[in-house]
């Protein structure tokens, strides 16, 4: 069984991270179970409790693939387009032939494994979960970087979704090398910075 998901669809900056994972039901051990029963939507963990499943679902899939969109490539393809393709290839990189392909919330197109879009599927089935915690902790750790590259407007706290604090830092500083500028946010209409 693989499972597609991705992290930072709804921010205003920093890239858009899709993981895909397949599990060999076959060869999973019973310590790979236990440790997978805890997975859930990666939005209901702590951040220190995804960081602590992440290499456990490493550990346990089969195959594993993480594909990372840039905002500038978001900019021009768009977001939905670029959200499809990005949750296409990641399952590419991990599906194969008998294999049973979900994706969290969507169908993709032009796929030539048997897939299902499964709505709420981070909290219904191991393996979207398993890719949600992928994804979530791999753009996690890309804007706690990009604090250190781009300071002032706390990529390290918000990870560039859009709290009060972070629109209050557009504000004060404009955007970052690393924000959206195509993304029809209240936040940039707010301020004036949308197109």
């Amino acid at each position: 069984m693989a499972g597609a998901d991705e992290a930072g669809r709804g921010c205003l900056a920093g890239p858009l991270v899709a993981a895909g994972v397949l599990f060999d039901l076959d060869r999973l051990t019973l310590g790979d179970r236990r440790a997978l029963a805890r997975l859930d939507d990666s939005k209901q963990h702590t951040e220190a409790s995804r960081e602590e499943l992440y290499p456990l679902v490493l550990r346990a899939a089969a195959r594993a693939k993480v594909i990372v969109r840039c905002a500038r490539g978001i900019d021009a393809r768009g977001l939905h387009r670029t959200n499809l393709e990005a949750l296409r290839s990641a399952l590419a990189g991990v599906a194969c032939d008998g294999a049973l392909c979900l994706v969290d919330g969507f169908r993709v197109a032009d796929f030539g494994h048997e897939q299902r879009a499964v709505v709420g599927g981070d909290g219904r089935s191991a393996a979207i979960a398993a890719a949600s915690v992928i994804a979530k902790v791999t753009r996690d750790r890309y804007m706690h970087r990009a604090e250190e590259r781009h300071p002032g407007w706390d990529f390290a706290g918000n990870v560039g979704y859009s709290t009060p604090e972070h629109r209050a830092a557009i504000a004060t500083h404009g955007v970052s090398p690393i924000h959206r500028l195509s993304f029809a946010s209240i936040a940039y209409q707010q301020l004036a910075l949308g197109r």
